[in-house]
C-alpha cells in the first residue's frame, strides 16, 4: 500500500493502482462511495418473532456494501475499475482493504474519523433481507478531497456514485468534469429529498420498485427534472423496467441457474451488468438483459461469499435462447 497526498491524505491500494492516474480513460468506471462491512445473520423467518433468543446457522462479518459490490462486479466483467471512499482505521476498514487487495481492485481511501461504515443484514430462508445500518459511521462534515475526486473522475470513462455520505457533496464537481454518471437510489420512495440530487445529476439512474406506489410516474419525473438518459427500476421476480427516449419497456426476469438463497447485492450486480453493456456499446435492451442475468446470479450466492458473474459466463448466458 502506498501513501499519497492530494488535497488531503488518502491511501491507494490494489495491484494496478498506478495506471489509474496515467491519463484520460485509464479507468473504465470509478465507483464513488459505498465501502463498508455487513454482518450477515441467517434467521429462521422475517419478520423475526420476538423472543429472548434465537439460534441461527451462522453470524459472519464480511466486506461488501453497495460500492464494494458494484466495483467487484464490474471488475469481474473485465472493466478497469477504481474505488474511492472514506474508510476507517479499524477492523472493518481492514476487511475492506483486504477485499480490494485480494481482487486486485485499486482503492483510494480517505481516512474516516467516524470509522468504516457497517450494517447488520438479517436474511430469511427465501433470500429476503432486512438491513440495519449504523448511523454513527458518517458525519455531516465528511468530505472527499476535491482534487482527488477530480483527478480520478477525469481519468475515468464513467463514474458510479453511491448515495452514501459524503458523495452528494462531490456531485457538483463531478458534473464540472463532464464525465457520465450513474447512481442507485435503492428503495427510494420518490419523495425523500436526500435522494434527489443523485437522481437529477445522473445520466443513468437505478432504483428499486420496493417503496414506489407509481413507478412509471417516478421514472418520468426523474427524466423530466434531471439529465437521465435511462431510468431503470428493478422489480425482483417481475424483472425490471427502463425508461429510455420517453418510452418505458420491460426487462424480463431471468430464471436463476440455481436455488435463490440470498438477495444481498442483487441490485448492485444488476447495475454492474447494465453498466458493462452500456460501456461496451450495447443497446438498452441488451444492457437490461445483462443486468437481469447478473442480478439473478447474485441471488444464488450466499451473502458471505462474494462471487460475481464473470464476463465469459455472462455473455454465454446472454447468448442462450430465452435468456
Amino acid at each position: 500500500m502506498t501513501q499519497a497526498d492530494t488535497n488531503g491524505e488518502h491511501e491507494e491500494s490494489g495491484e494496478s493502482g498506478e495506471h489509474s492516474r496515467s491519463g484520460e480513460g485509464a479507468i473504465d468506471v470509478l465507483v464513488l462511495g459505498g465501502a463498508g462491512v455487513d454482518t450477515i445473520v441467517y434467521v429462521p423467518e422475517l419478520p423475526l418473532p420476538f423472543a429472548d433468543s434465537h439460534h441461527v446457522p451462522s453470524i459472519e462479518s464480511r466486506a461488501g456494501q453497495t460500492g464494494d459490490f458494484v466495483a467487484v462486479g464490474l471488475h469481474a466483467l473485465g472493466l478497469r475499475t477504481h474505488h474511492l471512499d472514506m474508510v476507517g482505521d479499524d477492523h472493518e476498514g481492514e476487511l475492506v482493504r483486504a477485499l480490494h487487495r485480494e481482487r486486485g481492485i485499486p482503492l483510494t481511501e480517505v481516512p474516516s474519523p467516524a470509522g468504516t461504515k457497517r450494517a447488520v443484514n438479517l436474511v430469511g430462508p427465501d433470500g429476503r433481507r432486512l438491513s440495519l445500518y449504523d448511523s454513527t459511521r458518517a458525519r455531516d462534515a465528511d468530505r472527499l478531497p476535491p482534487d482527488t475526486v477530480r483527478a480520478l473522475a477525469e481519468a475515468s470513462r464513467h463514474v458510479h456514485v453511491a448515495i452514501t455520505q459524503p458523495c452528494a457533496h462531490a456531485l457538483p464537481l463531478l458534473l464540472e468534469t463532464g464525465v457520465s454518471l450513474s447512481t442507485d437510489l435503492h428503495d427510494w420512495d420518490g419523495v425523500n429529498p436526500y435522494h434527489e440530487p443523485f437522481a437529477l445529476a445522473a445520466d443513468v439512474v437505478f432504483l428499486s420498485a420496493a417503496a414506489l406506489t407509481e413507478p412509471e410516474k417516478t421514472m418520468r419525473r426523474i427524466a423530466e427534472r434531471g439529465r437521465a438518459r435511462a431510468v431503470v427500476v428493478t422489480a425482483g421476480a417481475e424483472g425490471a423496467y427502463q425508461l429510455v427516449d420517453g418510452e418505458v419497456s420491460q426487462v424480463p426476469a431471468v430464471r436463476p441457474a440455481a436455488a435463490v438463497v440470498d438477495s444481498n447485492g442483487a441490485g448492485d450486480a444488476f447495475a454492474a451488468g447494465y453498466l458493462f453493456g452500456l460501456l461496451t456499446g450495447e443497446p438498452p435492451a441488451r444492457c437490461g438483459l445483462y443486468g437481469a442475468i447478473a442480478g439473478a446470479h447474485a441471488c444464488t450466492v450466499p451473502a458471505t461469499v462474494t462471487h460475481p458473474l464473470g464476463r465469459d459466463d455472462l455473455l454465454a448466458r446472454a447468448a442462450r435462447p430465452g435468456a
